[in-house]
């Protein structure tokens, strides 16, 4: 069960998201750093194909974000950021109450046998 395509799904989107939470905040913590570049995390795409592929274990990648720059050679964009956090802690709720639904399945069967 535990090894199962979906649990390894929901604990790389799980992670990943969890490394989001982090970039972001650091992004939103150097907004005022000259010459800071934000970072971005991706793991997504990988994550679908890895899925489809029967897998679902993928490790989520940062990359330095290609926004427009300050005049100070900072580009972290706040309202940027604070979209971001917001749909990523949605999406990290999500895939937490469906890693749970997951646990409750599996008490629920130890249970019955």
């Amino acid at each position: 069960m535990f090894d199962s395509v979906t649990s390894a799904a929901l604990s790389s989107a799980l992670d990943g998201l969890a490394l989001r939470q982090r970039t972001i905040a650091n992004n939103i913590a150097n907004i005022n750093t000259p010459g800071f570049t934000a970072s971005n995390v991706e793991f997504e795409n990988a994550l679908a194909q890895s899925v489809q592929a029967g897998n679902g274990h993928v490790v989520a990648t940062t990359q330095q974000s290609l926004d427009p720059s300050q005049l100070n050679g900072n580009n972290v964009n706040l309202d940027t950021e604070t979209l971001s956090n917001v749909d990523t802690v949605l999406r990290y709720q999500f895939a937490a109450q469906a890693a749970g639904g997951e646990f409750t399945a599996v008490r629920a069967a130890m249970r019955t046998a």
